[in-house]
């Protein structure tokens, strides 16, 4: 017998790869508006009181890098604008995405409800950044979301406009911020003028916190300027929130409660105590007349007292001891440090002999200035950034 052929089988044709079907685009996740991430900016150096700040007004909060977060509504963003003292701007957290590259951005930000948080009829600004993340160029970022929401929502976008959109990009997680409280906190709405190198408010309140400040004890100033910390002290002794007197991004957001919103900010100026408790001097009457005014338009006029007089001629006012706080000169922005030490020294004079059971807090960027004082100072505070120089707090005990 012939041997049988092996049968062979016909190829396999192989079968066309199925094409996978197209992912829709995940929708970014937008935060809840009853419990957003609150965020309060800080003055650098100054988180640690600022986060005291808020635990005191019933938050839980948390320092973090650059500020403070806790959890909450828009109420709770209301209530920051208008009670906080030391924070710069409260944002709202609204949203966050995966953005690795400009076209995922440009997809998830036009699925992003703006409309949820921005009016059409309101302006918007967008300020962007980037940090470690594959898109890096913050013009590119703030060109797409500004495309986004002309697009999407239609509101117009302006270099002025009343609301700022922050976006920032970190590890490829962009996130979105409002910034509910437009122009920075420290512009409380009585201050119109100032003198040279001015403290700031939110700066001030800080100061006067870690002093042990809590509106029951007299504060001097002996080189008040335009009144900053006998303000701020009055305000907090008085029970006045320092928001009163301005408005805030939040009222041009979508929904806004009108008349919530009003009754939570309305609340009258307690009547003046006797006699002024929260004294300022100043050898510059410029000086003095700025100071008498921003009381006036604060409506502490009554609290208050400002005289034109210099070191020399201070005179500790009747009654307890309190707190001395000054924010001298320190010769990097005002001239020639050189003839500062005398004038420290000479301050530091009057005060540990008129001045018997006061605590001083002095602030200055210039460790030798404060030391020239002859005061019995403690370990300085933590370097505080102000205007371009790190300033910090020097305390002593009752003299």
């Amino acid at each position: 017998m012939k041997p049988r052929a092996p049968k062979t089988r016909p190829a396999k044709t192989p079968a066309a790869p199925i094409a996978p079907r197209p992912q829709p685009e995940p929708a970014p996740l937008a935060a809840d508006p009853a419990r957003m991430e609150i965020f309060l900016v800080a003055t650098p150096g100054l988180e640690e009181p600022l986060a005291e700040e808020a635990r005191a007004l019933g938050w839980d909060a948390q320092v973090q890098p650059g500020g403070v977060t806790f959890a909450g509504g828009w109420p709770d963003v209301w209530r920051a604008n208008l009670e906080i003292r030391g924070a710069t701007r409260v944002l709202a957290r609204i949203g966050a995405f995966r953005a690795l590259h400009p076209a995922q951005l440009d997809k998830r930000a036009r699925r992003f409800p703006w409309a949820d948080w921005l009016r059409p009829d309101v302006p918007v600004r967008i300020e962007a950044s980037s940090r470690k993340s594959r898109i890096y160029h913050a013009g590119a970022i703030t060109q797409r979301i500004e495309a986004a929401i002309r697009d999407t929502l239609g509101a117009p976008i302006a270099e002025d406009a009343p609301v700022t959109l922050k976006i920032r990009i970190e590890d490829d997680l962009c996130t979105i911020s409002l910034n509910s409280s437009g122009e920075s906190l420290h512009r409380r709405g009585h201050k119109q003028a100032v003198g040279k190198a001015p403290m700031r408010e939110t700066m001030a309140a800080m100061f006067l916190r870690q002093c042990g400040f809590d509106g029951r004890e007299p504060v001097l100033d002996p080189m008040c300027g335009s009144g900053t910390f006998l303000i701020e002290a009055a305000e907090i002794a008085a029970g006045l929130h320092p928001g009163r007197l301005r408005h805030f991004a939040f009222e041009h957001l979508p929904g806004h409660d009108v008349q919530a919103w009003q009754a939570m900010r309305s609340a009258p100026v307690p009547p003046a105590p006797a006699q002024p408790r929260y004294h300022g001097s100043d050898r510059d009457p410029g000086a003095i007349r700025m100071s008498r005014e921003n009381a006036v338009r604060a409506g502490l006029d009554g609290w208050t007292s400002f005289e034109n007089r210099a070191i020399g001629e201070l005179q500790r006012p009747e009654g307890p001891p309190g707190l001395v706080i000054v924010n001298p000169p320190y010769g990097a922005r005002i001239g020639n440090k050189g003839p500062l030490f005398g004038l420290h020294a000479a301050m530091g004079e009057v005060l540990r002999e008129r001045f018997r059971g006061w605590r001083v807090g002095l602030v200055t960027s210039e460790a030798p200035l404060a030391r020239s004082t002859g005061l019995p100072f403690r370990e300085p505070g933590p370097y505080v950034a102000h205007g371009g120089l790190k300033i910090r707090l020097w305390q002593t005990g009752p003299l």
